[in-house]
C-alpha cells in the first residue's frame, strides 16, 4: 500500500450550468501524494452566469445553448434566432481541446422538476422541453468522449426529479450502462455535506467508469449545520456600503413590513389569519427628541432639519431659563401657575390667563382623552367581517366616519412559505431565487441598526419577540449559499449585472462551493488512489462500488 497524503486546496467551482474539472498530481517522496483540482471549462447559455463562473472559479466559460432546435422553439415559444446551431458532441470535444476531463459535473435546469412549479405547468410542453436538457447534456458528454471516457460524471438536481423526471432518469441510467459506467443515486443535504447555514436537499447521481476509476467512491462526512446568525452575524448591516451593491435591503410597502412583524419567527403568511385585528397596535418611537421634545439649554442641539416642528419627530423646543428677559418683566407669583387636580382652586377672577398672576387658569388633568369621550364615536371604526356595516356616508376619511373592515383575506393565493420569517438561531431553508412574497426570504434579526444613522426608508418595526423581521439581502442569501464574501480584487461579492432578481435566481441555481469542495475531495482522493494503485479502509458509506461481473459477463452495479 502506498503512502497517501491529500492536501485541502480550496473550492472547485460553482455555477448554474455544468462544468468540467481536471486535476494535477505530484508525488512527494517524504509525504506521499498531493493533488489538486484545476477547473478546465464551464458551459452555460446565460452570459451573466458565464461571467460569474469565470469570476468565481478562474476557469474559462463557454456560452453554449444545449437545446435542440425543436425544444428551443417549444420552450421559448418562438423559432431560434438566425444562425442558431445545435451543439454536437464534437463541439463539446473542442471545448476541452480534445482531452477528456477527469470529472464532469452537470446541474441542468431544475425548474420543470421543482415543487415551486405546479403540476400542470410542469407537464406543459414548455417545461418538458426544458427537462429534456438533462438527457441531451449527458448524451453529448458520453458521445464526445466515447473513445476516452470521463472518469466520473456527477449529475445534480432537485429531489422531485425522481418522480417528475423518472422517465428521463431511466433513459439516463440506461445510457450510462451502455457506455460502461457504474452509478449510484441518492438524495443528500448540501448543508450537511458543506457545513452550510441552510438545509438544502438535492438529488445526486454519481457515475464512474471502472476502467478509469476502479476504486471505491466514499460519501463525504457530514458536518453540523450552522445557523443563519452564524453566517450573517459578522456581516455589515444591510445598506452598509461595506457589503457592496448586493447588500441593499429591499424596499417594501408599509403593509408588507407590518405583515412581517406580525408573523412569528419560523412562520409564514398562514399565521396572519390567526391574528385578531384588535390584538396588536403599532407604537411609534420618534427619532431625536421626538414629538414635543424640549432640548436642554446647556447641551448640544439635535440635528436641525427643514421639517422641524414642535409636534415633529425632531426636537424643536428649548428649556430657556431667561423667562424675565423674554417677557420683558419680572412676573409676580401666579404666572403660568398649574393647579393640582386634587386640591381646591385659587380665586377665580375675570382676568385669569396663563401668563398672568390673577386666578386659576391651568390644571394638571390626569384624565387622558380616549376614543369613548370624543365628540364623534365612529372615528376609525373597524367592522367585523361577518357582521353588518354601519350607515354608509359620503366621507372617505376613516377619522370622520368612513368604516373599515377586518378583512381576513390577504388578496392573493399564497403558497406555503410565502412571507416566511426564519429564525435567526436556526439553519435557513433552501436558498432559491424567490423574494419574501413567494418564499422564506426574511429573518427575525436580533441585530438592530444604529437608529441615528440608519437609512430612511426602510422602517424598523420591532416585532413582539423583540427582533427586527426584515428581508434577507441578496448578499446575505449568497453567504448562506456558501459564496465568498469578497472578490479577488478585494471588493465585496458582486455578481454580473445589476438586477437583484437575476442575482437571486443565479444564486439559487448555484451548487454551494463548500458542498462542491467536499464532494470534490472524495472524488480527487479516489482518482489518486486509482492512479497509484492504492486502497483505503473507511467507515464512510460507499457511493459507488468497484466493478462486478455477472454470470453473463456483463458489468453490473452493486451499489
Amino acid at each position: 500500500m502506498k503512502d497517501l497524503h491529500l492536501f485541502r486546496v480550496g473550492h472547485i467551482f460553482c455555477g448554474s450550468g455544468g462544468g468540467a474539472i481536471g486535476f494535477e498530481q505530484a508525488k512527494q517522496e517524504y509525504r506521499g501524494i498531493a493533488g489538486r483540482f484545476v477547473t478546465v471549462a464551464g458551459i452555460d447559455s446565460d452570459p451573466e452566469a458565464c461571467q460569474d463562473f469565470e469570476a468565481l472559479t478562474y476557469g474559462q466559460a463557454h456560452r453554449m445553448d444545449l437545446f435542440s432546435y425543436d425544444d428551443y422553439s417549444l420552450f421559448h415559444g418562438k423559432q431560434p434566432p438566425k444562425g442558431f446551431k445545435e451543439v454536437m458532441p464534437e463541439d463539446i470535444f473542442e471545448v476541452f481541446e480534445g482531452k477528456a476531463p477527469d470529472t464532469i459535473f452537470t446541474s441542468p435546469p431544475c425548474k420543470g422538476f421543482s415543487g415551486l412549479l405546479s403540476k400542470a405547468a410542469a407537464a406543459s410542453e414548455k417545461y418538458q422541453a426544458l427537462n429534456r436538457l438533462t438527457i441531451r447534456g449527458i448524451t453529448l458528454v458520453l458521445e464526445a468522449f466515447k473513445h476516452d471516457p470521463v472518469g466520473i460524471i456527477l449529475f445534480e438536481n432537485v429531489p422531485l426529479i425522481t418522480s417528475r423526471g423518472s422517465a428521463l432518469l431511466s433513459e439516463i441510467k440506461l445510457l450510462l450502462q451502455k457506455y460502461g459506467y457504474l452509478f449510484t443515486e441518492s438524495t443528500h443535504c448540501c448543508g450537511e455535506i458543506g457545513g452550510l447555514g441552510q438545509r438544502r436537499k438535492r438529488y445526486l447521481l454519481i457515475a464512474r467508469h471502472p476502467a478509469k476509476v476502479p476504486s471505491f467512491v466514499y460519501e463525504p462526512e457530514k458536518q453540523p449545520l450552522k445557523t443563519i446568525g452564524d453566517i450573517i452575524g459578522h456581516l455589515p448591516m444591510p445598506d452598509d456600503p461595506a457589503g457592496g451593491p448586493m447588500h441593499r435591503l429591499p424596499r417594501l410597502d408599509m403593509i408588507t413590513w407590518i405583515r412581517l412583524a406580525l408573523i412569528p419567527a419560523g412562520g409564514d403568511w398562514r399565521d396572519l389569519q390567526r391574528i385578531a385585528p384588535e390584538e396588536y397596535r403599532l407604537a411609534y418611537i420618534p427619532r431625536g427628541g421626538g414629538s414635543y421634545g424640549v432640548q436642554k439649554w446647556d447641551d448640544v442641539s439635535d440635528t436641525v432639519i427643514g421639517h422641524a416642528g414642535v409636534r415633529g419627530s425632531n426636537s424643536a423646543a428649548i428649556a430657556d431659563p431667561r423667562v424675565g428677559y423674554l417677557l420683558n418683566h419680572s412676573p409676580r407669583e401666579g404666572v403660568y401657575r398649574i393647579m393640582r387636580f386634587e386640591e381646591p382652586s385659587t380665586t377665580v377672577t375675570g382676568s385669569a390667563k396663563v401668563g398672568r398672576s390673577n386666578g386659576a387658569s391651568c390644571i394638571a388633568d390626569p384624565r387622558l382623552p380616549n376614543q369613548s369621550i370624543k365628540r364623534f364615536s365612529n372615528k376609525m371604526q373597524i367592522h367585523s367581517f361577518d357582521s353588518s356595516a354601519a350607515t354608509i356616508t359620503g366621507t372617505p376619511d376613516v377619522q370622520a366616519g368612513a368604516p373599515s373592515v377586518a378583512d381576513p383575506r390577504l388578496g392573493c393565493s399564497c403558497r406555503n412559505g410565502s412571507y416566511g420569517v426564519q429564525n435567526y438561531d436556526a439553519p435557513a431553508k433552501t436558498v432559491t431565487g424567490a423574494d419574501i412574497h413567494s418564499g422564506s426570504a426574511a429573518v427575525a434579526d436580533k441585530l438592530l441598526p444604529d437608529m441615528s444613522s440608519r437609512p430612511d426608508p426602510p422602517p424598523i418595526i420591532i416585532a413582539p419577540d423583540g427582533t427586527w423581521h426584515r428581508p434577507l439581502t441578496t448578499y446575505e442569501l449568497a453567504m448562506l449559499q456558501g459564496l465568498p464574501t469578497h472578490m479577488r480584487d478585494g471588493r465585496p461579492l458582486q455578481l454580473a449585472g445589476k438586477s437583484d432578481a437575476r442575482w437571486r435566481e443565479r444564486i439559487g441555481n448555484m451548487v454551494p462551493p463548500p458542498t462542491a469542495e467536499a464532494i470534490g475531495e472524495v472524488d480527487l482522493k479516489v482518482k489518486l488512489m486509482s492512479i497509484f494503485d492504492a486502497w483505503e479502509l473507511s467507515h464512510s458509506k460507499i457511493w459507488v462500488v468497484p466493478v462486478s461481473i455477472n454470470p453473463d459477463g456483463q458489468i453490473e452495479n452493486r451499489a
